[in-house]
């Protein structure tokens, strides 16, 4: 109710305002007329002194001043006739009066009741962090996220021989039989997710991690919660989460659990906890990494929601020189340092020739070329990518951006 009241007297006050400044026929101090009749007494005496310098001749002076003379008339009989309103008719500004702030009124709950959310009541940060902690006890585990989520029954890939499902059932033969057989488990893990038993995948990889106890790692428990991801449709279940925080209290930079708690973040309504993960990850990565697009994809709206001025920073991150490549460029001179520069971006050219690589890289590559000043060859590499992702447009929206700061796009 408050933001209404708020903007109702907005409405009312920025109308009334208006309205009243049509009523009384005047912007300031005094009618239209009296400023127009200012400005024509000003312009004869700039007559008078354009003759007296010889810029008009005589007779231009006095046809200008019989056309300004009746222009001073005309106002002085205006500003005569009108009195203080100006001359304007009273009835006249009491209907543009009330024409405007129905406008602005109306309009403004009009426009409110289309794009606005009338009736949402407010939804203080205390409430939001209170929702977000239900949401997180009332967490799907995780047989009820495969159940409810979960792609179902998969068969097994196109192609597949049936001496390989023999070799599987095979191993799962032996795994059953010998069930703490760490090198075991860990094939029948990956043959499980190759053939797209996602959910016999995370229950054989939770029995590793049982057998393996406190010697689990990072790995182990990234791999864990990406199978239950996977194996719920992409639901981060309660399971699912103490999984990535098992992989981050042991390893708190691995990249994936960061990405996953980051999503995990957004399904229980932690924006701002989200923003603050995949930042932190985006600028650790380079732009090759997997989880790069979807995070660029997503982190400008997340922000948004988290109430963060952000700017999703360009793909200019070029494999970066090794430390012993630094120790070397110290001694050398800035002819020698610029040599190198080229090497490595003659590297990069020459890698795009020969196996084709990312939008990404072409984008480098372009920003490479406009650094060095080498206008002709980022030009080359810009008609050339527009070939290459021709019918890739969002791919190649990346190497045009790169294109327009190195100044060749068209």
């Amino acid at each position: 109710m408050g933001f209404w009241i708020i903007v109702a007297a907005l409405a009312l006050g920025v109308g009334a305002i208006l309205g009243l400044t049509l009523m009384r026929g005047r912007v300031g101090d005094a009618p239209p007329a009296a400023y127009d009749l200012q400005v024509y007494r000003d312009q004869l005496k700039e007559i008078e002194r354009d003759t007296a310098r010889g810029v008009i001749g005589a007779e231009d002076a006095a046809r200008l001043q019989a056309e300004i003379s009746r222009k001073v008339l005309a106002a002085d009989a205006q500003l005569r006739g009108g009195g203080t309103d100006g001359g304007q008719p009273r009835a006249a500004g009491l209907l543009m009066a009330g024409v405007i702030v129905a406008v602005i009124a109306g309009g403004g709950v009009l426009i409110y009741d289309r794009v606005g959310a009338p009736g949402y009541s407010d939804f203080p940060m205390s409430a939001r962090l209170a929702a977000s902690e239900a949401e997180r006890a009332a967490r799907l585990d995780q047989a009820a996220a495969e159940e409810r989520f979960g792609p179902g029954e998969v068969g097994a890939p196109e192609g597949t021989s049936e001496e390989y499902l023999k070799l599987i059932a095979q191993l799962r033969k032996t795994v059953a039989e010998r069930p703490e057989d760490q090198q075991g488990l860990r094939f029948l893990v990956r043959s499980e997710a190759a053939l797209g038993n996602m959910v016999a995948a995370r229950k054989t990889q939770q029995q590793l991690i049982a057998v393996k106890g406190h010697e689990a790692s990072a790995a182990d428990h990234v791999m864990l919660a990406e199978l239950m991801i996977n194996a719920s449709g992409g639901y981060v279940s309660a399971e699912a989460e103490q999984a990535l925080r098992a992989a981050l209290d042991q390893d708190g930079r691995d990249p994936s659990a960061r990405f996953y708690l980051g999503l995990y973040m957004m399904q229980v309504d932690r924006p701002d906890a989200a923003f603050r993960l995949w930042e932190a990850l985006l600028n650790d990565s380079k732009s090759e990494a997997p989880w790069v697009p979807t995070i660029r994809a997503e982190i400008e709206e997340l922000a948004a929601r988290a109430g963060v001025r952000y700017t999703l920073p360009p793909l200019l991150d070029a494999p970066g020189p090794t430390a012993a490549d630094i120790a070397a460029a110290e001694d050398m001179t800035p002819e020698a340092q610029q040599q190198m520069i080229r090497g490595m971006v003659a590297g990069l050219a020459q890698r795009l020739a020969d196996e084709g690589g990312t939008q990404e890289d072409w984008a480098r590559l372009i920003n490479a070329y406009g650094v060095l000043g080498e206008t002709e060859n980022a030009r080359r590499i810009w008609t050339e990518a527009q070939e290459v992702f021709a019918d890739h447009p969002e791919q190649l929206a990346t190497v045009r951006a790169a294109a327009e700061r190195a100044g060749v796009a068209e």
